[in-house]
């Protein structure tokens, strides 16, 4: 596996560096968002680990740049600990946030989380059905890429899984907690503004207006459904 690391600093970046490869990862290094941007281009990366202040390119720039083209695993490694920072990194398409100073190992096993559930949604598998069709809106399980109306929609890794998840479970109703568990699969981690900020992004991408959300639901006082008026098509 392929991982890049994004980060100014060249303590932390090359602690984080051997540390992957010791445990049996491909790393590439950069010291500013540019550099980071140039190795994605050039490279099969399968996971990135960002820093939010860098020079040259900063990680929500560089993030809003990932998520045109990929929906690798994006995990966030910042001193920065606003609660808006995170909001906004989680909104942009990130999967992960961690805050400096970290632990080592916690950063492994969330590596190794991200990677193991990327290759669940994200490599072939042996499927009777590679296309889920709900409403207007359709999944390409093999090319893990979504459409509405036969466009396609952007999405991070999370926000595919979620939807995903909706659409092979039409107008049942998921609590926020149900959602975290299906997707992230970590109940300790359990953040709830981390699931509204996802069914955000999720809205602004298949809703005509976001503000009034015809098909992802909220069910008051529960969670959330895929509905659609004019039934499955």
């Amino acid at each position: 596996m392929k991982i890049l690391i994004a980060d100014d600093e060249f303590d932390i970046r090359n602690l984080i560096k051997i540390s992957l490869e010791e445990n049996g990862y491909t790393v590439f290094a950069a010291r500013n968002g540019k550099e980071a941007l140039d190795i994605l281009l050039s490279q099969d990366i399968h996971l990135a680990i960002l820093d939010v202040m860098m020079p040259v390119m900063d990680g929500f720039n560089l993030l809003r740049k990932i998520r045109e083209s990929s929906t690798i695993p994006v995990i966030f490694l910042t001193a920065r600990t606003d609660d808006m920072d995170k909001v906004l990194g989680l909104g942009l398409g990130a999967d992960d946030y961690l805050s400096k100073p970290f632990s080592v190992a916690e950063l492994i096993a969330r590596v190794g989380a991200q990677l193991r559930r990327s290759n669940e949604y994200l490599s072939p598998k042996e499927q009777v059905v590679s296309t889920v069709t709900y409403g207007h809106l359709s999944i390409d399980k093999e090319k893990c890429c979504a459409f509405k109306d036969g466009v396609l929609i952007e999405l991070g890794a999370k926000e595919y899984k979620l939807l995903l998840h909706f659409m092979e479970n039409p107008e049942r109703v998921f609590t926020k907690r149900q959602l975290y568990r299906a997707v992230w699969d970590e109940e300790f981690y359990y953040d709830d503004n981390t699931v509204m900020v996802h069914i955000s992004r999720i809205r602004s991408r298949i809703e005509d207006d976001p503000q009034k959300p015809k098909h992802l639901k909220t069910i008051r006082g529960i969670g959330y459904k895929l509905h659609y008026t004019g039934g499955q098509s």
